[in-house]
């Protein structure tokens, strides 16, 4: 079935100029794409054309789907978006909920329809959704039921936000996505859009608290397919691919939906992802490939010698620096070498890593085919070999915020400009060193030190506090907060369990902080700025 409608230009009349964006390069025959392109169509509805429709594409706790199952449930659901919720091609619509089949399905209804995804982890709360929803300007919703509560309060926050549909839900239940689905064509003519329509808003936090839309393309989708994977991971059709992060994330984005399907190979998803829920789900799903933060290797190397015993073969580490003795620990444990990667929102997927065979301790490894990269000075000269300089990459993905002045401090000179400090050594390896911003990593996620400042300041005894990123063996870094108490507070092991109850009530629960020390004041300059350095080093 196919629709014809206006098309919403949103996207495209809010992209940065072309002067602001970074140079893309297209080396590779693998780069040479047509002007017209649909990503869904290349990683789904290729499959079932050419008659591997029978494959498995999915696994789930009760749940296994065929490539012709997954390209069926989708149609539906572009179906329902078209026909029942008034979508036009460009349209941005929201997806909440943790990893399961009715997410990944979802994701290419809205594709496949045209619209633009903008995905959510399941641990937002209204506020965070809010914002999210402000910025793209969203319009429609397809939501995992149980989280409906959050859905609803974001609704009454903005406007525009007015066609949502549950999925998980029971039929008799409102507006459930399944019930509409029973009534829709199994059938859909994709929208023939072009390779450089925009399909996805992927939400990144900097270092003020206020999220940046990040713009990608259907070409960057099978860019980054055609790239890191490719050269790098070399999966095959027969692989099961596991992990860690939610597909709100672009590293679980691509890691556990983009890469197995760009194969024909299958996806295991699971939605609470403990090291020990990984382990079982390994050995229940006959999982290969499994992609995950260093903090949940660390977890994991408890479960080692079920590993070894396990089908898996290879292991992805992204989202924080890996450390060498993690590297090391897993590697002894279970006989895999992990192939580090480092990756970006704004870059899509990963643009620096290594293959097994060429891992260097304590390196995050080379730039992947299809990309290039430097460590250049704050004038973006080149440095020379072993000198700490800031991150510079150029490839056929790049940074593209929507509509947001720090368009300008992550592009320079063409190059993107991803915030870390690293250096090469003699052997051409990038070694990473820190975070240039404020930016906290914990745990594979990244808190903005602001945001977690503005909900404690919220509370009625907190007169003043700053946050920073300290580090930790077990995470890579924790939140820690200064605070300045109101007259007449208790600074006690209450007050500190209040303030940490607090901050999970008012944003998502893992960006709390986990430290926190009373002091009387915080360190300012004259004109009243807060001194952060000072506090890393009290």
């Amino acid at each position: 079935m196919s629709y014809t409608a206006h098309v919403d230009t949103f996207a495209a009349t809010h992209l940065p100029p072309p002067e602001l964006q970074p140079e893309f390069h297209f080396d590779l025959p693998e780069l040479q794409f047509p002007e017209r392109l649909n990503c869904a169509t290349e990683l789904l509805d290729r499959h079932v054309r050419e008659g591997r429709g029978d494959r498995l594409a999915l696994q789930a706790p009760g749940v296994r789907w065929s490539y012709a199952h997954l390209l069926e449930q989708a149609n539906r659901i572009a179906n329902v978006l078209v026909r029942d919720m008034g979508l036009v091609p460009g349209n941005r619509v929201l997806l909440f909920g943790p990893n399961n089949p009715m997410m990944v399905a979802s994701w290419f209804g809205v594709v496949k329809a045209g619209g633009i995804v903008v995905s959510a982890m399941p641990l937002l709360r209204a506020k965070e959704l809010s914002a999210i929803a402000d910025i793209a300007q969203i319009s429609h919703a397809l939501c995992d039921e149980r989280l409906r509560e959050e859905v609803e309060a974001t609704c009454k926050k903005v406007s525009g936000l007015e066609s949502v549909r549950y999925f998980n839900a029971p039929l008799s239940a409102a507006q459930s996505l399944e019930a509409a689905m029973a009534n829709a064509s199994p059938a859909f003519e994709n929208v023939d859009t072009a390779a450089v329509d925009t399909c996805l808003f992927g939400f990144t936090s900097g270092t003020t608290g206020v999220p940046k839309a990040t713009m990608h393309f259907h070409r960057d989708v099978m860019a980054v397919c055609a790239c890191w994977p490719k050269h790098v991971l070399r999966a095959n059709a027969d692989d099961v691919f596991i992990g860690s992060p939610p597909i709100a994330f672009t590293f679980g984005l691509g890691g556990q939906v983009l890469f197995p399907m760009s194969v024909g190979a299958s996806m295991a998803l699971i939605e609470k992802v403990g090291a020990q829920q990984l382990v079982e789900g390994i050995e229940q799903f006959g999982a290969t490939v499994m992609f995950t933060a260093p903090t949940s290797y660390r977890t994991m190397s408890a479960f080692a010698d079920r590993i070894r015993q396990s089908t898996l073969r290879k292991c992805v580490s992204a989202g924080e620096a890996l450390n060498a003795s993690t590297r090391a620990m897993w590697k002894d444990g279970t006989g895999i070498e992990i192939i580090d990667g480092l990756g970006s929102t704004e870059m899509l997927h990963i643009f620096i890593s290594h293959r097994e065979d060429e891992a260097h301790a304590g390196a995050t490894g080379k730039a992947v085919p299809g990309y290039r990269a430097r460590v250049v000075d704050d004038e973006g000269h080149e440095v020379a070999i072993g000198t700490v300089g800031k991150l510079a990459v150029q490839g056929p993905t790049g940074c593209r915020y929507l509509n947001d002045e720090r368009q300008r401090k992550y592009v320079m000179g063409g190059w993107n400009m991803t915030g870390d400090a690293y250096v090469m050594d003699a052997n051409g390896y990038f070694v990473y060193q820190a975070r240039t911003d404020d930016m906290i990593i914990s745990a594979g996620y990244n808190i903005a030190a602001p945001e977690v400042e503005d909900a404690l300041m919220a509370h009625p005894s907190v007169a003043e506090c700053a946050v920073i990123g300290v580090p930790d063996t077990e995470r890579g870094q924790i939140v820690k907060a200064f605070v300045v108490l109101k007259a007449g507070s208790a600074e006690d092991d209450a007050m500190v369990r209040q303030l940490q109850d607090f901050v999970k009530q008012t944003v998502a629960p893992y960006k709390y902080p986990r430290a926190i020390e009373f002091v009387k004041t915080l360190p300012r300059t004259a004109t009243g700025k807060l001194q952060r350095f000072k506090l890393h080093n009290a």
